[in-house]
């Protein structure tokens, strides 16, 4: 996504316009808001912060997924018992925390 310099504008600045800008948003704008040249958050639209936070889950699902797939290839069949392994790295299942 390419921002143009307009829709760039300092804390202060933010502060100031905050009403009009939340209107410009509420209308589809996008704003930028930089703090020492750097930018530091941004004012968007509703539903293309619902287009984000979806993404977000999709790409956390798919990360899952691919971590279930390869679990899935690479599974040799061997299970193993929670009191053997508990006992080869030497942890009392039965001690009280």
């Amino acid at each position: 996504m390419r921002t143009d310099t307009r829709d760039i504008v300092s804390v202060s600045d933010a502060a100031k316009n905050f009403s009009r800008y939340t209107s410009e948003v509420s209308e589809g704008r996008s704003i930028v808001i930089v703090r020492n040249n750097e930018p530091t958050a941004a004012l968007v639209p509703l539903d293309r912060m619902d287009r984000i936070d979806r993404i977000d889950e999709l790409e956390e699902d798919l990360l899952l997924w691919g971590l279930a797939l390869a679990r899935t290839v690479t599974d040799s069949g061997e299970r193993h018992e929670l009191a053997d392994v508990a006992a080869e790295f030497g942890v009392d299942l039965d001690e009280d925390e």
